[in-house]
């Protein structure tokens, strides 16, 4: 298998590897695809942690982009199982409704998770505590990928996961959206319905949703007991436009009811609510602008015994976080910035069983960055102080980063990035001491921990033109003090096996790359491979492998678009455009045949048992979409995919439900079958 880890890659860069097939504009027109004029999308912008915005050719640190129809058309059943097929991106799972995001081999408290300008914090320590967002309020993704400390502190060593809202709306205009969604493996079924405006600078932005799925199935085990759950969300928007800047305040409340898969007669069940309030502010001034975010969040996490009517476990966090930045304009090539931010915590057990002790966390950290425009050539840096105190134990970090970005012409980039990331120890990896029922197994803390330090260089290529578009992106991450689960031999309930949390030194290496062919403007062929190689140093063959590192992957999609007309204006005597009568008309028609394939994942940590091989699956996937128009005005969008067309029986090896008791005698439970979405949205303009 180790040929094959070496001829793909070969493979890869003999044909010049290809741009992420995410690349989003904020600005251009949202086609299905747009493949034909995609290396002019290099100008829009983006967010990064530098200078704020920049321009995507100038970003020295690789990202990927989900842009908002991409995301509209994805089947899933939560963000992070939408944005987890972006070359590099990976998903922990506990079922079909948990799902944590992993970043080149690195997740947990090591990303974070950005949502409405505030990190999203909500105990995400634990494989069965998944991000409280609903996926029907994010308009597109931002993927971060390497250390972004400079601009988010600690846990953003591994990167930073954007969620972005819908953009505030034009002066003069209001619009209302509705969707559903059926699944047919789970028979999830889910609506959402929102409406937004702007009247004379006065913003405002509503929406609710509501979700519930059954128990899914698979070849294996049948229908899977416990793995049903149900999502409810809110979330309300009001603020005020006007040329001296903007003034928002956003209110959101997430509750989600996931069951535990079990295979015993009890069925016990979690409670989570998530409320977030955030005031967003921006202040336009004659050198920059001034931005302040203000944010208030309140996670309850309760776990019941069958029909319990008081929970087992009830954990409730408070956190305040605050970002206070101040940006300059463009000045000779110059751009300039400045930031203070951090939060404040405070977790209580109101339950009679606890996993953590009681604790208060507090965290600042200042930061500056500039960068430089000379020519071709974009230079950027910055450096960064962070303390963070947790109950008696205090943290220092000092962060920094320094890259370039060559654009040697309209078509060839070359970037480069060095950067230091920093990530102090959470309570449940210092104090943990007790069982998981949603993971299985009993954890043990380690208060003798040390924080994290991470240096990783990243080296890029990206190629565009009319008929190709090709992007090769490498890096290379030496970490001190890593932090991981190891089971142990000792037996504290006979119930549950024993993991205790360790550390060593450790170094990850990788890529991702990829190549998209597109000879004509309907059809596309767009190939990507992500691997990383993670091993601890200096460890004997049984130890020598992180933990849970994500299985090699190639992803291969041939996409025919049947019609597409820009800005939607309809040519009523276009060949390829298809009549049902008198104004009725598609746009934006595709048919798409995707191949997802994970090779077998040897590279375990074999210690006492702790990961077990994952035998190598390919998944495929049939999927299209149509907006469908009266006259020229867009009426609908309609998708349906076909996932595990073959209904192939598989394990992922990120999945946590792969090391459950099974009584059949099988290791594990499976992950789900065929499953067929169909989703309509429907806009409605004022």
């Amino acid at each position: 298998m180790k040929k094959h880890y070496i001829i793909l890659p070969l493979l890869c860069l003999c044909t010049s590897m290809a741009a992420q097939n995410s690349i989003q504009s904020h600005h251009h027109h949202e086609d299905s695809t747009d493949v034909f004029f995609r290396h002019l999308q290099l100008n829009e912008l983006v967010v990064t942690g530098v200078t704020g915005d920049t321009k995507l050719k100038n970003s020295t640190a690789p990202i990927s982009i989900v842009r908002p129809k991409e995301l509209r058309a994805t089947s899933s059943t939560n963000i992070i199982d939408a944005i987890a097929h972006q070359p590099g991106i990976s998903q922990i799972t506990t079922g079909s409704g948990i799902s944590k995001p992993i970043i080149r081999g690195l997740g947990y408290n090591r990303v974070v998770v950005m949502s409405d300008g505030v990190r999203q914090e909500g105990q995400q320590w634990g494989d069965e505590h998944g991000v409280e967002v609903d996926g029907n309020s994010v308009n597109s993704v931002e993927i971060l990928k390497g250390p972004a400390s400079l601009m988010y502190g600690s846990d953003a060593m591994a990167g930073v996961v954007i969620l972005h809202s819908q953009p505030t709306l034009p002066e003069g205009t209001m619009q209302a959206s509705g969707s559903t969604e059926y699944q047919t493996n789970n028979q999830l079924f889910a609506y959402s319905l929102s409406m937004a405006g702007n009247q004379q600078g006065f913003v405002w932005d509503a929406r609710f949703t509501d979700k519930k799925a059954q128990e899914y199935q698979n070849r294996k085990d049948g229908h899977v007991p416990g793995s049903q759950f149900l999502e409810r969300s809110g979330r309300l928007m009001l603020g005020v436009n006007k040329q001296w800047g903007h003034s928002r305040l956003t209110w959101v409340a997430y509750h989600l009811k996931p069951q535990m898969v079990s295979f015993d007669d009890e069925q016990p069940f979690q409670q989570i609510r998530h409320y977030k309030l955030v005031w967003d502010n921006s202040l336009n001034l004659h050198t920059g602008y001034l931005k302040a975010i203000v944010g208030y969040q309140q996670n309850r996490r309760q776990e019941f015994e069958e029909d319990g009517a008081e929970p087992e476990l009830y954990m409730k966090l408070h956190t305040m976080t605050y970002d206070l930045r101040y940006l300059t304009n463009e000045w000779q090539g110059w751009k300039c910035s400045l930031g203070v931010n951090g939060m404040y915590q405070q977790s209580v057990n109101k339950g009679e069983e606890f996993l953590i002790p009681d604790y208060r966390l507090f965290d600042f950290g200042i930061y500056t960055t500039v960068s430089k425009s000379l020519g071709a050539w974009t230079l950027n840096g910055g450096v960064r102080y962070d303390h963070r105190r947790i109950d008696a134990r205090h943290f220092n970090g000092i962060t920094g980063s320094i890259g370039s970005v060559w654009n040697m012409n309209d078509h060839l980039n070359l970037r480069f990035n060095i950067a230091r990331g920093f990530r102090t120890p959470n309570m449940s990896e210092l104090a943990s001491d007790g069982v998981h029922e949603g993971s299985y197994r009993y954890e043990l803390g380690n208060y003798q921990l040390k924080a994290e330090y991470s240096m990783q260089a990243d080296l890029g290529l990206d190629f565009t033109s009319r008929f190709v578009s090709a992007q090769v992106a490498l890096f290379a991450n030496h970490i001190d003090n890593y932090i991981f689960l190891q089971r142990s031999d000792q037996v504290i309930d006979p119930d549950y096996h024993t993991y205790v949390y360790t550390q060593g030194d450790a170094r990850l290496l990788g890529f991702e790359c990829g190549v998209d062919l597109h000879p004509i403007h309907s059809v596309h062929f767009a190939n990507t491979f992500s691997y990383v190689n993670a091993q601890l140093l200096h460890q004997p063959e049984d130890t020598r492998y992180l933990p849970f590192t994500p299985a090699p992957r190639w992803t291969s999609e041939l996409k025919w678009e049947l019609t597409h007309h820009a800005h939607s204006t309809i040519n009523h005597d276009h060949a390829n455009h298809h009549h049902f009568h008198r104004g009725l008309s598609l746009n934006n028609t595709y048919l798409s045949a995707n191949i997802e394939c994970y090779l077998r994942q040897n590279n375990i940590h074999r210690a006492n048992g702790t990961e077990t091989v994952t035998p190598s699956y390919t998944l495929a996937s049939l999927s299209a979409g149509t907006d469908i128009l009266i006259g020229k005005k867009k009426v609908a969008e309609f998708y349906v995919t076909a996932h595990n067309l073959f209904n192939r029986a598989y394990q992922s090896h990120l999945s946590r439900l792969k090391y459950i008791d099974n009584p059949s005698g099988q290791q594990g439970v499976y992950n789900i079958g065929r499953n067929v979405t169909f989703k309509l949205v429907i806009p409605i303009q004022f």
